[in-house]
């Protein structure tokens, strides 16, 4: 586990009002400081993901917002980053909220709508996380990142990364389409090959970053990507008047993006901004990849290794996410659900989205459409519930893998 000193860089000039205190483990409670950089919890016994925590007591007026840019950076007091010169941005962040317009009928009287992610820079919601654990890292002095990846995390922090005049080393499954191999080199990153799967990339990412000196920052390894995962939250939030849907159907790979909304909801209710409802939250996976699903339907507090090859929805062959019991402890608070869907269905839902809703959305997101019908034929979904599926990338990137 890397653990550098304080800033190795001299910071100047404009605060950003973080109200940032420290890093805790939400596993054990162990609490360590927000000044140095450190992946997870350092109890052997432990090794849980840790969650940068805020000074919230004496809350934050809402109308703060009214005049700040429509990024995710508009919840700077929540967000990590101390200092202004040290935010890596390029617009990610407050993505639209669409309703369900041709395909209503599916609906029925709920009402369904599409938080789409696909408008983030370099096409994803990785973006926002990439975004964050960047600029964190600019501020704390590493020079050089590594990652795994599946696709769009690459892709992402190869951009933050020259952005930020930082090194960025990514390893990538070698059956992932060539546009994200592309837009890596195209942002000057070092690409490295894998014959196999995302935890393949991940473990050997993890021998030469301990090896080099290189930070991590793979899937809920570290503090912060977390942190602009979140910002969805907050901006599902505001953009529904301050009401949280009924129901949150999220693709779930790493499932760094299903904690955040969870813990924004959190904050936001210790802010004052909502109050304590909160939505019932989904996990959906791809049948290729559904230890989520197995774990909870069996009522295991974590999954096992599940890897069934190759699924068209990259982002989602993730044989065991890092954060299973946390994941897994979303859903069952939220006293919400998980399922899994197949290629040839996730396909149908693409086109289908595609041709009568105008939105060539991601796999991951397709997946969630497939969902929300099987939830509503078995009414699980009720009556005049607010449904949101979040949509986490552009199709466009996926063409390759798409029987058109």
């Amino acid at each position: 586990m890397l653990n550098r000193g304080a800033y190795t860089k001299t910071n100047s000039g404009v605060l950003t009002g973080s109200l940032i205190t420290h890093l805790e483990c939400p596993n054990c409670g162990r609490h360590y400081s927000a000044d140095i950089l450190r992946t997870v919890c350092e109890d052997a016994h432990c090794l849980s993901s840790l969650f940068a925590r805020y000074d919230l007591s004496n809350g934050l007026p809402k109308d703060i917002l009214t005049s700040r840019p429509a990024t995710m950076w508009r919840y700077k007091e929540v967000l990590p980053v101390i200092h202004q010169e040290n935010i890596i941005t390029v617009g990610e962040g407050f993505t639209p909220i669409l309703p369900l317009t041709n395909l209503k009928h599916w609906a029925g009287d709920d009402e369904v709508l599409w938080k789409d992610e696909s408008g983030n820079p370099t096409g994803s919601f990785k973006a926002r996380g990439i975004g964050a654990a960047v600029s964190k890292a600019k501020e704390l002095g590493i020079d050089t990142i590594v990652t795994p990846t599946a696709g769009n995390a690459g892709g992402a922090l190869a951009a933050y990364a020259a952005r930020a005049g930082i090194k960025a080393i990514v390893y990538i499954p070698k059956l992932t389409p060539k546009v994200f191999k592309d837009e890596c080199h195209l942002y000057g990153a070092q690409l490295v090959e894998v014959d196999g799967n995302i935890s393949d990339c991940g473990r050997l990412a993890n021998e030469q970053a301990i090896a080099n000196g290189w930070f991590q920052v793979s899937t809920l390894k570290e503090p912060y990507r977390l942190e602009g995962k979140k910002t969805m939250g907050y901006e599902i939030a505001e953009q529904l008047n301050w009401q949280l849907p009924d129901v949150i159907l999220y693709p779930t790979g790493g499932g760094t993006g299903l904690i955040g909304l969870w813990k924004a909801f959190d904050e936001m209710e210790q802010l004052g901004w909502i109050g304590s409802h909160r939505p019932r939250m989904v996990a959906v996976q791809s049948e290729s990849c559904n230890g989520i699903v197995q774990a909870f339907n069996a009522g295991e507090a974590s999954s096992q290794f599940v890897d069934g090859g190759f699924t068209i929805a990259n982002g989602l062959r993730v044989p065991k996410p890092y954060a299973d019991k946390l994941i897994l402890k979303v859903l069952r608070k939220s006293n919400g659900t998980a399922l899994s869907i197949p290629d040839a269905m996730m396909s149908e839902a693409l086109k289908e989205i595609a041709r009568y809703e105008g939105m060539l959305i991601a796999p991951e997101g397709a997946a969630l459409w497939q969902a929300f019908k099987h939830l509503k034929a078995h009414r699980w979904i009720k009556p005049h519930e607010r449904i949101l599926l979040l949509n986490t990338g552009s199709g466009y990137k996926y063409l390759e893998n798409i029987n058109i």
